[in-house]
């Protein structure tokens, strides 16, 4: 066309070098100000798209990561709530160790307790197992150690329950106060050495804030019993049941086959025999009115002996916190009182030691501190008499050809201090659930029961499983503190040193979580780096060497410019001829 400019071969050459110089200068400024020499899928579609690949891994690690860093505070949290509960433990057992050595070394003052609150019924008849008319015994035994012969005296009420027809009905409040009128009504106890004793100073009846009835004798180291006193309709085991005092009152026999519910309570953790011959004044097998060791069990010039007319063999049973151990002892009337102690020793029973007391002329049982309950037993071959009369004495009578003659005793101990160690247990019990209800980290609570999982890569399949347990008291198997006798005690006791070792294993297995999940935590933020490491690798430029290739490119555009300047001289030429 005539109106185009006609440029040389050498300007069009130029002018290509000068562009294309241009376009390097401009992709190395990019790469200089951005940093990367790949800075789109134009640049390089390969290292683009696997540095991409790596820097969104490393990116969906990094969200694993803060779930990673929230399971160490979670579990960090679980390992605090752990001390603090290991100390209340601690204190715990501290009371329960208290309590214990209490009930071991103080005589004391027996007592029952009811273990349910009836504060709100007004009518005991309404309770199942309870009838009108139904009654129980109450009796105090003590040892009246001041005449010539030494031996225990007993003092018994019966209590009668009364509803239909009667108004008001008895309630808990009725019972107590029927039992102490009873007490102010009730004749003198006459003693060996010609006293009276007024029952108001042997046992009362109270009601505790909580409802539960509280009988408990007011003469120290004398034995409570609780039974069916016989007199109209027993009370029987649904009916202490009802009124929450079974968990001392057994199945008792009385040698001739029919049974009864009953237990003698025993303040310290000794019992004691009766002294049977009242007015023995001496004689081959006594010694100033009290027996000796090797004296014989029957009776021996006109004195009364320990087991009379036993020609046969009789035989020892003696059950221990339920665990039964029958004594082949084979007693009879010409056996020495030793051979009884012997026997006994002989068996080999854990927590019972039988002794004779040269002072009194009374076989003793003594118990270890550990023996909540004992039952006392008598069989015989053929018809015999015992006098033995452990504890209340409730164990005398006549033994029919192989019938047992049997008696449940319930040690137990009762004091202000025992009273308090029991609220002090309780009082730690309640501030270990508040404790577990407070060791919350977002919402996780590892000592409530709760599981975590922790995630450790983008798939979320390669996790740990940190599983919770359950730490209030009811899950540790801690109960409500019954320190009334020492088997209880020692039962609470337990329970607090399986729960110190089931806390310690807990810890030991989270603080293995956690290090699994540190160990994990520093993995993944390796990985991360190495993510992004390689992901630069592919895509940050070299500034030392692209600073030298913008330096190189602007000398060779220089040099450019002054070639396109030589390359129109000859053009230019033709201006000099006009």
């Amino acid at each position: 066309m005539s109106g185009d400019i006609v440029l040389s071969a050498a300007l069009r050459s130029n002018l290509l070098t000068l562009n294309s110089t241009q376009r390097s200068v401009d992709s190395t400024q990019l790469r200089l100000a951005t940093g990367l020499k790949v800075n789109s899928a134009l640049d390089n579609p390969s290292s683009f798209f696997a540095a991409q690949s790596l820097n969104d891994r490393a990116s969906d690690l990094t969200s694993i990561l803060d779930g990673i860093s929230q399971s160490v505070r979670t579990i960090e949290e679980a390992d605090s709530g752990i001390t603090a509960l290991s100390s209340f433990l601690d204190q715990a057992e501290g009371i329960a160790q208290e309590a214990q050595s209490e009930i071991r070394s103080a005589n004391g003052f027996a007592a029952v307790r009811s273990d349910v609150d009836l504060s709100g019924v007004s009518d005991l008849t309404s309770l199942t197992g309870i009838d009108d008319g139904d009654s129980f015994s109450i009796s105090v035994t003590f040892s009246d150690d001041t005449g010539a012969n030494a031996q225990n005296v007993t003092a018994t009420l019966d209590v009668t329950i009364s509803g239909a027809g009667v108004d008001p009905a008895d309630n808990i409040d009725d019972i107590a106060s029927q039992i102490n009128s009873a007490i102010g009504a009730a004749s003198g106890a006459t003693l060996q050495n010609g006293q009276v004793t007024d029952f108001n100073d042997l046992v009362e009846a109270r009601v505790t804030d909580s409802g539960q009835l509280v009988i408990e004798s007011k003469k120290e180291d004398a034995f409570l019993r609780i039974e069916d006193s016989g007199a109209g309709t027993e009370l029987g085991s649904a009916g202490f049941s009802a009124l929450g005092l079974d968990s001392y009152t057994s199945t008792e026999t009385d040698g001739t086959g029919l049974t009864r519910e009953g237990a003698t309570l025993v303040a310290g953790d000794t019992i004691t025999s009766n002294v049977s011959g009242s007015g023995i004044t001496g004689g081959a097998t006594t010694v100033n009115g009290v027996y000796q060791a090797s004296a014989a069990l029957g009776s021996n010039a006109g004195e009364a002996g320990f087991l009379d007319n036993a020609a046969t063999d009789v035989d020892i049973q003696l059950t221990v916190d339920g665990t039964v151990n029958t004594i082949d002892s084979s007693l009879s009337a010409a056996s020495s009182i030793q051979d009884v102690v012997d026997s006994i020793n002989g068996a080999g029973i854990d927590g019972v030691e039988a002794s004779f007391n040269e002072n009194t002329g009374r076989i003793e049982l003594e118990t270890d501190g550990t023996v909540g309950q004992l039952e006392l037993g008598f069989t015989a071959g053929g018809a015999s008499t015992t006098s033995f009369g452990f504890g209340s004495g409730g164990a005398d009578g006549a033994i029919t050809a192989g019938e047992t003659l049997s008696e449940n005793f319930t040690f137990s101990g009762n004091s202000a201090d025992i009273s308090q160690y029991e609220e002090d247990f309780n009082e730690i019990r309640e501030q270990i659930d508040n404790l577990v209800e407070d060791t919350e980290y977002r919402g996780v609570r590892l000592l409530n029961g709760d599981d975590m999982t922790t995630y450790f890569n983008e798939d979320r399949d390669n996790t740990l499983e940190t599983t919770g347990a359950d730490f209030t008291a009811l899950g540790l198997g801690i109960g409500e503190a019954d320190f009334t006798d020492a088997s209880k005690i020692s039962s609470a006791l337990s329970s607090v040193e399986d729960a110190i070792s089931e806390v310690r294993d807990f810890g030991r297995a989270i603080a293995n979580d956690l290090s699994i999940i540190e160990t994990r935590r520093d993995f993944t933020e390796q990985t991360i780096s190495t993510l992004k490491s390689g992901a630069g690798d592919l895509t940050i430029a070299d500034q030392n060497e692209e600073g030298a290739n913008l330096l190189s490119l602007q000398t060779r555009q220089q040099l450019g410019v002054t070639s396109l300047s030589l390359a129109a001289q000859s053009q230019q030429s033709v201006l000099r001829l006009f």
